[in-house]
């Protein structure tokens, strides 16, 4: 009699198992089978307003196409490219928050939280550097590192994530639309996703509105915020410069966020040898920013307001610190010829010689309150909305 009620103990917990496991096969982004328009959304086609053309990052050998950004949207949004068919890249890249992340770490594929916050990828296309220590220098080499690390989303082996997508009827087609043959490649993966990427630029905030109408449509507020970011003393834009707010796209900094990082950034690459990159990340577009919370690469800081005291009062004097940051900080600029050839010289800020000490910028509370309401006037809210931007996958 123990003996049968130990069989159906062991039968009972297999069947436990078996379920369990049935459970994590089930994409969490809702249908199994993506729902697609007809005819595809106009991805190419639209106005970049203010950004500028030159800077846009796209290779010759895969130009941004209707078709391409189609098939991209949907792996972007397929769980099916985590080992365990519960991640995708839309978990740790959301819509709704500018495809970035709410929370200070994203959810790998078997729950295990990531080191960093998840960045907004949004303007993509006008950036050269990715992640926070700028380890990808292209998008096609950028997009397949998550799905291969052992945290977000574990599929370490390509050859795995190309036969599992081949069994996946609506795969074929899909890719037959944007390269022109059914070959299911992790070269054709990477190209997909990276053109989704670059479809994706933020235009259509308050801001840039207002560059049409020498922003007659601000606040009295929004306008003293503006003219403090851009104000030779508050250098905020020394090194978020540019339309997309991002240095230009590869820039990296040292803010004084600790006196010693336990994360070094771009010190900790093995490519980097030398000290002097430690506590280096990259400089993020400020873009959407209101909405991206929390910030940091850490997420440590849970609102603008944060953000801002810390460059107010809050910046450590590490040695690496950015020289903008400090007493005597400047603009770097070329003393030559005018053509690029030239000594490189720091045009130091009024007032101060010592480029050690971190600044302190003495905001009034009006002029915090300011430069928030201006970097919330940089949210598109058009780009959180946009049907060919969302989840192909959402139950119908």
């Amino acid at each position: 009699m123990a003996k049968k009620i130990n069989l159906l103990l062991l039968s009972a917990a297999v069947l436990l198992l078996v379920l369990n496991a049935c459970r994590k096969e089930t994409p969490v982004t809702g249908a199994t089978t993506p729902t697609l328009p007809e005819v595809p959304y106009n991805y190419v086609s639209y106005d970049f307003g203010r950004m500028l053309d030159p800077f846009f990052n796209q290779p010759a050998n895969n130009m941004l196409t209707n078709e391409g950004a189609t098939l991209g949207r949907v792996l972007f949004y397929d769980a099916k490219l985590s080992l365990n068919n519960t991640v995708a890249c839309a978990t740790c890249h959301k819509q709704q928050f500018a495809f970035a992340d709410n929370t200070k770490g994203s959810i790998g594929f078997e729950s295990k939280t990531t080191p960093r916050n998840s960045p907004a990828i949004i303007n993509a296309g006008m950036s050269s550097g990715y992640f926070w220590d700028i380890r990808a220098t292209t998008l096609e080499e950028q997009v397949l590192m998550p799905v291969k690390n052992h945290v977000e989303m574990g599929l370490e082996n390509m050859d795995n994530l190309e036969i599992k997508l081949r069994k996946q009827d609506y795969y074929a087609p899909l890719f037959e639309d944007a390269f022109g043959t059914t070959e299911i490649s992790r070269e054709r993966i990477a190209m997909a996703l990276s053109q989704f990427l670059r479809s994706m630029v933020s235009y259509r905030s308050k801001y840039d509105a207002g560059m049409a109408v020498d922003f007659q449509n601000f606040s009295a507020l929004e306008k003293m915020g503006k003219d403090l970011f851009f104000s030779w003393d508050m250098t905020c834009q020394g090194c978020h410069s540019g339309d997309n707010f991002n240095g230009w796209g590869t820039s990296a900094a040292n803010i004084g966020l600790d006196d010693n990082y336990t994360d070094n950034g771009m010190g900790d690459l093995l490519v980097n040898q030398d000290a002097s990159f430690d506590g280096l990340f990259k400089v993020p577009s400020l873009r959407n920013v209101a909405v991206t919370a929390p910030y940091m690469h850490d997420g440590r800081f849970i609102s603008l307001e944060d953000v801002i005291e810390h460059y107010n009062t809050g910046v450590k004097k590490h040695r690496n610190l950015d020289y903008r940051l400090t007493e005597g900080g400047g603009f770097f600029f070329l003393e030559g010829d005018g053509g690029g050839n030239g000594i490189p010289v720091i045009d130091p800020l009024p007032g101060g010689s010592d480029f050690g000490n971190p600044r302190k910028l003495n905001l009034t509370e009006v002029q915090k309150r300011s430069l928030v309401a201006f970097l919330q006037t940089l949210t598109d809210y058009e780009l959180m909305r946009d049907p060919k931007f969302s989840n192909p996958f959402a139950a119908n």
